[in-house]
């Protein structure tokens, strides 16, 4: 009992939390009645073009001070639009499914023209993307309520959304009940327990002595080498690839004092992405994880800027890591990068990349087939003891052929001497 009152606690301490930090909206229907809440943080990058045909990118968060024109609350759907800046916003639709309700889109809108913002953009537009967020099954006259970051990426715009609390439908006054997204949610260990033994079946007693064997643990199993998957991406059905990415991947995920690994399996994996001038994504989607990465460049060279992760552990509790700010896999544009080795990368504290026989070439693909490769440390290292190890033996070599020169010539001039 103590336990579910301390678990109870907690989400109601996570809520007084969520009511301070963040953006907070809220929406009032015809009657001045409360009918949608928000509070909420949402960090965005977006990659936008300058001049000279070069790349910038702008960070920024939703700010406090925000508008809601444009959002409605109705029976069967809602919507809540936060409008800020110079032209921009940020909005999500609601729809209930019987007793429950989801958020089934998420729409982010920028106005180039924004000097303070996008300063130098040679465009003036105002673009949109949308995402559809993992915000599902809540129960109706509940908040939702996340503190884990989730990562949207699209089109060279970065979204990450953290710290939710919101409430569609709501009838008048916000709920104090919560509807917390898996992420969140505690993991519960099951401790196996003995047999129960008969009390009124005596055991036998023997006289003899026998010495207590040690305990005997069952070793974690190591996975298998993951298999080397080829995936690329086609502007359409009858295009040549425009994104090549050859490789074996794992991860592993932090689970409290644990750590799970999964291999991502090459048979069955869903791909899908996107190519542009200066940005490209894959998306790989299997039975036990979704993986999207994020590439750009600044028309000289390319790397890996970001990385979202959403899987189930074994235990069947969902998670997602990501991380917007990387500079992995570096190369110049219209060549491709590439490491043999096992590279292992720390994308956040609970998420480990480890990638296996790795090419990748995200910009400048032609004919389909990868252009010559910039190969990582590693794979150069090791190619340089070889090479030292056989320049140190060809120095040898010289110098007991020199040493044997010159001894015999020495001894030629001292048989002269004697004669």
């Amino acid at each position: 009992m103590l336990r579910y009152l301390s678990f109870a606690l907690l989400l109601t301490l996570g809520f007084e939390i969520h009511q301070s930090h963040g953006t907070e909206a809220t929406v009032k229907d015809k009657d001045d009645k409360l009918c949608l809440y928000a509070n909420l943080s949402v960090n965005f990058s977006v990659s936008y073009e300058v001049t000279d045909n070069k790349t910038e990118t702008a960070d920024f968060e939703l700010p406090e001070n925000i508008t809601t024109d444009g959002s409605k609350c109705d029976a069967a759907s809602s919507t809540l639009k936060i409008n800020f800046g110079e032209g921009h916003s940020w909005s999500v639709n609601f729809t209930v499914q019987g007793k429950m309700y989801q958020a089934d889109s998420i729409t982010f809108s920028y106005n180039l023209s924004d000097s303070t913002l996008f300063p130098k953009s040679v465009l003036n537009d105002t673009l949109s993307v949308t995402v559809k967020p993992h915000i599902t099954d809540v129960a109706m006259d509940t908040c939702y309520s996340c503190k884990s970051k989730e990562v949207f990426q699209s089109d060279g715009v970065s979204q990450t959304l953290g710290n939710v609390l919101i409430q569609a439908f709501v009838n008048g006054n916000k709920s104090e009940n919560l509807t917390v997204c898996p992420a969140d949610l505690p993991v519960t260990t099951v401790v196996p327990t003995a047999p129960a033994t008969n009390a009124t079946t005596p055991l036998p007693v023997t006289n003899t002595t026998s010495t207590a064997l040690p305990p005997t643990t069952t070793p974690t199993p190591t996975l298998p080498t993951p298999a080397t998957g080829e995936y690329e991406v086609k502007p359409d059905a009858n295009g040549t690839a425009c994104l090549l990415a050859n490789f074996g991947l794992r991860i592993s995920y932090k689970q409290g004092d644990k750590t799970q690994d999964f291999n991502l399996e090459p048979n069955g994996t869903a791909v899908s992405g996107s190519c542009a001038a200066n940005s490209s994504e894959l998306v790989l989607v299997s039975n036990t994880m979704t993986i999207t990465f994020s590439f750009v460049n600044d028309s000289k060279k390319f790397r890996l800027r970001a990385l979202n992760v959403t899987a189930n552990t074994s235990s069947g509790v969902a998670f997602s890591e990501a991380n917007s700010t990387l500079n992995l896999w570096e190369a110049a544009v219209g060549s491709s990068y590439m490491c043999n080795k096992e590279q292992s990368f720390n994308i956040t504290s609970l998420l480990t990349l480890h990638t296996f026989s790795l090419q990748v070439q995200p910009f400048g693909v032609k004919k389909g087939v990868f252009s010559t490769a910039e190969e990582c440390r590693a794979d150069a290292e090791s190619f340089l003891v070889p090479i030292a190890v056989g320049v140190a033996l060809l120095v040898l070599i010289l110098i007991v052929l020199v040493a044997y020169f010159i001894g015999r010539k020495r001894n030629m001039a001292s048989g002269y001497e004697s004669f």
